[in-house]
């Protein structure tokens, strides 16, 4: 029986993970080992922990690594933190095969730390861009650390092979996030409202803004800019909070100072993958710069305004209306985006990250995959000598 440790450090990857840990919790050849860090520990991000905890998982490690502050400082000593306490975890115990998905710093502490362990370590989703963010940078360097690629179009495969990485490690299985449109029943609004607390009315819109940690100074300019434009639209507005990063409380302020005004607009700090599934099925559109409103929302036809220059790189639908941090230019797009019209070209949008069926594919490779010198011991594949 292979032990594989799957690292989960926030809402947003272990939503995107959960129909990979329900298979391998059913598997009876491999061994899941659920390693538990960053915001999932933390009360100010809700203790996030205990969502895992309800849906079954066992919990196997726990690294606390989150200082509560949002400096540059501060997230890069809890980078320093998270290298300490994962070593110490791999000091001892050590899975066969360590998943690391995405590009959160927390989640590059956590890789770093396996490499000297020589643990293979599987990254899910290298080869996207994100120009906006530093975890542009956190990303690229998981890949060049990690031994297994799995990526979500043949575009990022091309650039995970671009870095050097040899074709046999890579495989392409699209959007693990969609694996869940299969298996999560989504809420109607009565249900929605029983379980949040929150009633949706006929017309919203879901709001997700992150800090753009590359312009980290310019956060409040473009959250007051955000708000400005939502004011003038007028409609109600759900908002799910920010991550922890550089400016992440600014935003959580002035939403707060938002709110005080508008009380027929809401937050939630974490609606879990049914809610914000059921939450982005209900919605007239979506706003902000989140990697849902790129990946999942052309499943379910949503309009998406995205703001600025976080997503910057990655490939998108038709869905997505693409402005800058004016509130002229961001009221224009949802302006676009609620209309009839737009909503209406969207019929029969085929979703670029695959229909969801990212699941097996991982899992399969996970299991089959020799664990040898091979597969440690990385070669450069130099595209030039392919042509």
């Amino acid at each position: 029986m292979r032990t594989v440790g799957v690292i989960t450090t926030g809402r947003s990857d272990y939503g995107i993970y959960l129909p990979l840990l329900r298979r391998m919790n059913r598997d009876p050849d491999l061994k899941l080992h659920l390693i538990v860090s960053g915001m999932h520990l933390s009360p100010e991000f809700g203790m996030t922990v205990k969502d895992i905890e309800k849906d079954g998982f066992e919990i196997g490690e726990r690294v606390e690594m989150l200082l509560s502050s949002d400096t540059p400082e501060s997230i890069a000593k809890s980078m320093g933190l998270g290298t300490i306490g994962f070593a110490q975890i791999y000091a001892r115990f050590r899975p066969d095969v360590l998943v690391a998905l995405g590009d959160r710093f927390e989640m590059h502490a956590a890789v770093v730390a396996a490499l000297p362990f020589k643990i293979p370590v599987a990254h899910l989703y290298g080869g996207e861009l994100t120009e906006g963010a530093i975890d542009d940078a956190f990303r690229h360097a998981i890949t060049k650390m990690s031994h297994l690629h799995f990526t979500a179009t043949d575009v990022y495969a091309q650039r995970v092979m671009q870095m050097g990485e040899e074709p046999w490690r890579v495989t392409v299985c699209g959007a693990l996030s969609l694996d869940n449109l299969h298996t999560t029943p989504l809420l109607s609004r009565d249900e929605f409202a029983d379980k949040f607390a929150i009633t949706l009315p006929e017309k919203f819109l879901l709001v997700t803004y992150h800090p753009v940690t590359l312009e980290y100074e310019q956060t409040e300019m473009q959250i007051k800019e955000l708000l400005a434009a939502l004011d003038v639209i007028g409609l109600p507005i759900l908002f799910t909070m920010p991550n922890a990063d550089t400016g992440g409380r600014v935003i959580r302020k002035l939403i707060d100072e938002f709110l005080s005004k508008h009380p027929d607009s809401k937050k939630v700090e974490n609606l879990g993958t049914q809610g914000y599934f059921s939450a982005m099925a209900l919605a007239t559109a979506m706003v902000g710069n989140s990697s849902s409103g790129i990946v999942e929302a052309a499943s379910f036809g949503l309009p998406v305004v995205n703001v600025g220059n976080r997503q910057k790189g990655r490939i998108r639908g038709q869905n997505v209306i693409d402005v800058g941090y004016s509130r002229e230019e961001i009221a224009d797009g949802i302006r676009k985006a609620i209309s009839p019209e737009f909503r209406a070209s969207l019929k029969g949008l085929i979703n670029p990250y695959g229909k969801g069926q990212a699941a097996e594919i991982i899992l399969n490779k996970l299991k089959r995959v020799k664990l040898d010198d091979r597969l440690i011991r990385k070669r450069f594949y130099d595209m030039r000598d392919v042509h």
